[in-house]
């Protein structure tokens, strides 16, 4: 009877592991006198592992962003999907600029600060490996995030807004990776020029590239009119090498 038994506990032990590879699930963590949320994708193992926050344009936590998130869990990050906007999901550019207006920004930094904290505390990451990935409104907020926590150790912003104050800029202790867009015109290439100028004459690491012939968005496949698959492809290219560099 022995035998079964134990052959029976290992098909339950490689079924949960099983389950737990790309597994996702709701989380929600205290943020300030309320709380955050968002979805945790889980990579496979008990870990420890690395951990990325992934944060959302102004569309808000919508499949695109679920996908980039369940992407970097099959790396083998512990992926944080942040819901800033709380269960609302825009599906037209006037809600989104609507919802994107009525997100105070200390707000939405707390929340992430937040879910910094939520996944230092988890015994299955490691706690000093902690990185943070966004786009569009989201690659302003990772910006924000790696100026708000010193023990951010990799941002990588896609078109976000940037901070050029030397005096915000000596906070950030974390490595940056930026993609611009070259026809951006909301991020023009002289802000990402002021910002690497800036980080580099303080001794920050910084590694930005401007794709010439792209606009905002053009990492984003939804985006019908300024999509650019080559572009986003090197971009992303450029991500996975630089947080396998930096958290592993």
């Amino acid at each position: 009877m022995k035998a079964p038994r134990l052959v029976v506990c290992a098909l339950v032990v490689l079924v949960l592991s099983g389950l737990r590879a790309g597994a996702q699930q709701p989380v929600t963590f205290p943020s300030g006198d309320g709380s955050a949320s968002g979805i945790l994708y889980l990579p496979q193992g008990s870990g420890p592992h690395p951990a990325l926050i992934v944060i959302h344009e102004w569309w808000g936590l919508n499949d695109w962003i679920k996908q980039e998130a369940a992407g970097f869990a099959k790396q083998g990050y512990m992926a944080l999907a942040v819901d800033l906007y709380h269960g609302k999901v825009a599906d037209t550019p006037d809600m989104a600029h609507e919802l994107s207006r009525g997100l105070p920004q200390d707000q939405g930094v707390r929340d992430l600060v937040a879910a910094f904290r939520y996944l230092q505390d988890r015994k299955d990451v490691q706690r000093n490996r902690i990185g943070a990935v966004g786009w569009c409104m989201g690659g302003g907020y990772a910006m924000q995030l790696s100026i708000a926590e010193p023990a951010l150790k990799a941002v990588a912003i896609n078109y976000g807004a940037l901070a050029t104050d030397k005096s915000a800029l000596e906070k950030v202790h974390a490595a940056v990776l930026g993609n611009f867009g070259g026809q951006d015109h909301g991020i023009p290439p002289d802000a990402v020029h002021a910002f690497e100028t800036a980080m580099q004459s303080i001794g920050k690491p910084v590694d930005v590239k401007i794709y010439p012939d792209a606009s905002h968005a053009f990492e984003n496949p939804n985006n019908k009119t300024g999509y650019r698959p080559d572009d986003a492809a090197d971009a992303l290219g450029r991500i996975d090498r630089f947080f396998a560099a930096e958290l592993k």
